[in-house]
């Protein structure tokens, strides 16, 4: 079942965002990794941003999540993860379609270009990489992320966005 998550759902999403994280931790640059992935307090401040989780629950247990955000003329999917013990069973894909399709504005996505494994996902379901200075632009209008992360990330666009670019 996939619903929207409440308060009561905080401690579950910051378990599941740092368990699932694991994956990037010899693939993102080393001084970008750090202890927990995502500390509480940045979680709160994410969620004070816009950042909207939706949770996957399996027998009253959450066992993916991911976020939507709204910025204006685009949607942003933040902090998409499920949990290690049962990735790749389709829960990722069921939750980035029911995101998908709770919006008509066009859909981007950041992730660290060494995340073969995520740009690959999101490829399987229609988004594309853009070209590095598309995405230099694209980051630095819509993400708040230091300038090493835009160095070391890529975007990924849905057809919405290639239909109708937003103007800049």
């Amino acid at each position: 079942m996939i619903r929207r998550a409440t308060a009561a759902d905080f401690e579950r999403i910051h378990e599941i965002i740092n368990d699932a994280a694991q994956a990037y931790r010899d693939a993102i640059p080393a001084d970008r990794w750090h202890e927990p992935y995502m500390p509480s307090d940045e979680l709160h401040q994410q969620i004070a941003d816009g950042v909207e989780f939706s949770c996957f629950e399996d027998g009253g247990h959450v066992i993916g999540v991911m976020g939507i955000q709204d910025r204006g003329d685009v949607k942003l999917i933040r902090h998409a993860y499920v949990a290690t013990s049962v990735r790749g069973g389709g829960i990722g894909s069921r939750l980035l379609r029911e995101l998908l399709d709770s919006t008509d504005r066009p859909v981007l996505i950041g992730t660290w270009a060494a995340a073969t494994w995520a740009i690959s996902f999101y490829q399987k379901h229609g988004f594309s990489v853009v070209p590095e200075d598309e995405k230099d632009l694209l980051l630095r209008t819509y993400w708040n992320i230091p300038e090493r992360q835009i160095e070391t990330s890529v975007v990924l666009v849905d057809a919405r966005y290639r239909e109708g670019q937003p103007a800049f």
